[in-house]
């Protein structure tokens, strides 16, 4: 991708939104599988399909509708992507990734991002939520990183430091909010993997041992392209299933799964994310 091409891929997306929606954004809230309900409590959406936004990609999965729902949740100008864009999918990095460009450009300053992970570390359970505190980028080391090609100067620096990817000060706020809530709030380490085939038990064991206390397929593309914009970023895992480290150890997994457990856990992230929203600043 010629950072020409990016630039302008990005701005006339984020002209065709703002032509739709023109108020700036707070906050871009990145929901997982299973969690668009949460998008219900936005007061006086407007409601953008990812099909109508010049070099958007389409989602294709179920449980992730596809669109932006764009209005005010708790005195923020908040953008929800009901859905978001998978590299499993076929799409290249740059596009998956794209939504955060346009964020950016919309004014956004914290990327709150949701995700549906298998849960690696012994002692989750289905439905738990983990708070994100750093990640281990397995796709990227195998090459397929989006801030790979020239770099785009005026939106950040060509070797980010990744030191502290996940921001202090929104944990904390998670953390506060999930104590008022009544919610156990988990902590770890998030593993980013390419999918989409669910790991073998052999996988899983290799995962365990290099630190990993969760397991998915999204999420840490978004938020290296988060951080390079200077976007502070706080990750939320929901715990969907147990990861099997032998084959006799149960059903395998399955996406019905998946979207089982997201039902549960929808009420719990929606009152950890409100919980941060009512104590972030506008």
């Amino acid at each position: 991708m010629a950072l020409t091409n990016l630039q302008t891929y990005a701005q006339e997306a984020a002209q065709f939104v703002r032509s739709r929606s023109p108020s700036g954004w707070d906050v871009l809230l990145v929901l997982g599988s299973g969690l668009g309900a949460l998008a219900e409590h936005i007061e006086s959406p407007t409601v953008i399909p990812y099909a109508e936004i010049p070099h958007f990609a389409r989602s294709t999965v179920p449980g992730h509708s596809g669109r932006f729902v764009i209005g005010s949740l708790l005195g923020h100008c908040v953008a929800v992507m009901q859905g978001r864009l998978h590299f499993y999918e076929g799409h290249p990095l740059w596009q998956v990734t794209l939504p955060v460009r346009v964020a950016r450009d919309m004014g956004a300053r914290c990327v709150l991002l949701t995700n549906a992970a298998g849960g690696l570390n012994p002692s989750f359970r289905v439905a738990d939520l983990m708070l994100i505190t750093d990640h281990i980028n397995l796709v990227g080391m195998a090459g397929h990183n989006p801030l790979v090609g020239p770099n785009w100067d005026s939106h950040g620096p060509r070797f980010p430091e990744m030191t502290r990817a996940y921001d202090a000060e929104l944990a904390d706020l998670a953390r506060q909010a999930a104590r008022e809530a009544g919610v156990v709030l988990r902590e770890g380490v998030y593993v980013c993997v390419a999918g989409p085939s669910f790991e073998t038990p052999a996988e899983l064991r290799f995962l365990r041992l290099i630190g990993a206390d969760a397991v998915g397929m999204s999420t840490v593309h978004e938020v290296l392209v988060a951080r390079h914009a200077g976007l502070r970023v706080l990750g939320i895992s929901g715990i969907t299933n147990i990861a099997r480290l032998h084959a006799d150890e149960g059903p395998p997994p399955s996406h019905e799964e998946v979207l089982e457990a997201s039902r549960e856990i929808a009420p719990r992230m929606l009152a950890v994310l409100q919980g941060v929203l009512r104590r972030l600043k506008p």
